[in-house]
């Protein structure tokens, strides 16, 4: 009786130990498979990468097969990319590769590759950064009848503005928002977007369209016109509008750019027409918007100086406070949005580098 239980005890331990179906890599022993599992495994190695406008990126991704389920190589491994939407149902092809075919879709031309360090690398190489790649990448490995994904975030180096256009505030549908944040060298900001400014201090009572097409506000400070003075710190949110109806600013997101911001020194102050012309003499543009953001957010540009933007805007950057020039906080002071024909103001300008 004793020699038959030592038998079932030795039965049981041996049935326990893992089977042989894993892979190694670097010394890392990634197990797979039971009986009837999954033989392909799919994962990032962090769920978030950080970069900005104009830079480069890898969007981690690799994949772990059981070579006894497939043999010596009969199945293509195929790779795809893919752009998640705020809308789950719909997805944006990014790039696809299968051993010799390789193809990159719509603004990814000519931008991304396979990373390709090791045989299982399904990493994604982005470059030249844009401000809309921001967002968040599946990367999906088919083999035969398996398959698997992983989710990458790509956050992008920037900062938020408000924006409201010469007719004033809420003036702008969903589409005209998005028109107006290009227009400033800047894209419609996301939620995560926005909470991360708010995070930040950003604090701005006007309601204002999200990438998502909700329409939201950030408040640091709670008071009675902005939500009342007994609510909590946070982002206040109005829900989901009518993108051709509904009229609300906008909230823009912009990241560095490759050029120079500059105020221009001029002997006298000038008019609109005269400020645009006085740019071009200088083999640069009027600045726009989403660049005097960017300038003092990320450059800690610092001037005293109201200057004429793009956008007809009067505005000028104060990263130190200081007395007369915002002297409680650093911002970028807003003038107005003068005559253009009788106010004198100095310029902004922005040159390019080719």
């Amino acid at each position: 009786m004793k020699s038959l239980l030592l038998l079932v005890l030795i039965s049981v331990c041996w049935a326990d130990q893992p089977s042989d179906n894993y892979t190694l890599d670097h010394g890392r022993v990634v197990h797979i498979q039971e009986e009837n599992g999954p033989h392909l495994l799919v994962e990032a190695e962090q769920d978030k990468v950080f970069s900005h406008r104009g830079g480069n990126v890898t969007l981690p991704c690799k994949f772990y097969r059981d070579p006894t389920a497939f043999g010596s190589g009969t199945h293509k491994i195929r790779i795809k990319w893919t752009k998640l939407t705020s809308d789950y149902l719909k997805e944006v092809d990014v790039f696809v590769s299968m051993g010799y075919h390789k193809k990159s879709y719509g603004s990814y031309q000519g931008r991304v590759f396979l990373n390709g360090e090791s045989e299982n690398d399904a990493s994604l190489v982005i470059t030249d950064l844009t401000l809309e790649d921001y967002g968040r990448y599946k990367c999906e490995v088919i083999e035969g009848l398996e398959d698997d994904t992983t989710v990458v975030a790509l956050d992008l180096q920037g900062v938020v503005f408000p924006y409201f256009p010469r007719l004033g505030r809420y003036n702008l549908n969903f589409h005209e928002a998005q028109q107006a944040c290009l227009e400033q060298d800047a894209v419609v900001a996301s939620f995560d977007q926005l909470y991360d400014a708010w995070r930040g201090g950003l604090d701005w009572c006007n309601a204002g369209w999200l990438s998502d097409g909700s329409v939201q506000y950030p408040i640091t400070k709670p008071r009675e016109p902005c939500g009342g003075q007994n609510t909590v710190p946070g982002v206040r949110n109005y829900g989901f509008w009518d993108k051709a109806k509904s009229r609300y600013d906008v909230f823009c997101f912009t990241s560095n750019f490759n050029g120079r911001f500059y105020y221009l020194i001029h002997h006298t102050k000038l008019t609109y027409d005269e400020a645009v012309q006085a740019c071009l003499d200088d083999g640069a543009q009027i600045a726009k918007v989403g660049q005097i953001f960017a300038a003092w957010k990320l450059l800690g540009y610092d001037r005293c100086d109201a200057g004429w933007l793009a956008d007809g805007s009067v505005r000028y950057p104060i990263s130190r406070p200081r007395k007369r020039c915002s002297p409680t906080e650093a911002a970028v002071r807003f003038v107005g949005f003068p005559d253009k024909k009788y106010k004198l103001y100095g310029v902004y300008c922005f040159r390019a580098y080719n």
